[in-house]
């Protein structure tokens, strides 16, 4: 589980949030499949509607230029993000999001990566945390408005009951060139330590080199592309 500090700034949720008070909303548990629709009780904003899929796009520029996301997740195809909204009552039960998801135009894709956007300030809204279930316990995340979690698509899941206010989020599935979950993480560590070390002089040239070495080749063994 990575947190992506303001992958959006304050200027572009103000925007985002505009724009959404216009859009058409429907009743989120039409886009959920198998059995987490009988768990999902929110807002989703109209997919066809060209605003939101504008939204969706310029949300999708700004995952292709974030670094670390880039890093950690190392995208091959990323779904059109969803727009969803939790007013007072609403909730998302205990799910795991679908391992294959049908793009717009018939391509399939594999979800490795979740990935929820807030923008909502944690103070409008009471409830509406995301609870994801890890190997080391339940993590509950309520992230600043601008703020991201990329997250396991395959662990388990859910959004707490809203008890006042309003809770806005995007959600994004991510199908990594790397499908394997152990030397993802690898790779995103080994890149972090290389970022962090092209930032020292006292780093010789050499070193890093090697190092770069060492991470595009074990890409080019286990990318799947």
């Amino acid at each position: 589980m990575i947190i992506i500090n303001q992958l959006l700034s304050a200027d572009e949720v103000s925007m985002f949030r505009q724009q959404l008070q216009h859009a058409r909303w429907l009743d989120g548990k039409n886009t959920a499949m198998g059995m987490a629709a009988a768990v999902k009780r929110n807002g989703q904003a109209d997919a066809t509607d060209s605003s939101v899929q504008k939204l969706a796009n310029q949300l999708l520029s700004k995952f292709g230029h974030n670094a670390e996301l880039i890093s950690a997740a190392l995208p091959q195809r990323i779904f059109p993000p969803c727009f969803n909204r939790y007013s007072e009552s609403e909730t998302y039960g205990l799910h795991v999001d679908g391992a294959i998801m049908r793009l717009p135009g018939n391509e399939v894709m594999r979800s490795d990566l979740s990935i929820t956007t807030f923008l909502s300030e944690p103070e409008e809204y009471s409830g509406g945390e995301l609870i994801i279930h890890t190997p080391f316990g339940q993590q509950s995340v309520k992230l600043a408005a601008g703020d991201a979690v990329l997250y396991n698509s395959g662990s388990l899941h859910r959004v707490s009951p809203v008890t006042a206010g309003t809770r806005l989020a995007a959600i994004s599935w991510i199908q990594s060139m790397v499908a394997d979950v152990q030397m993802r993480e690898t790779l995103y560590q080994l890149d972090q330590s290389i970022q962090s070390l092209m930032h020292n002089d006292a780093v010789a040239r050499d070193e890093l080199d090697r190092l770069h070495h060492v991470y595009h080749n074990l890409i080019r063994q286990h990318a799947e592309v």
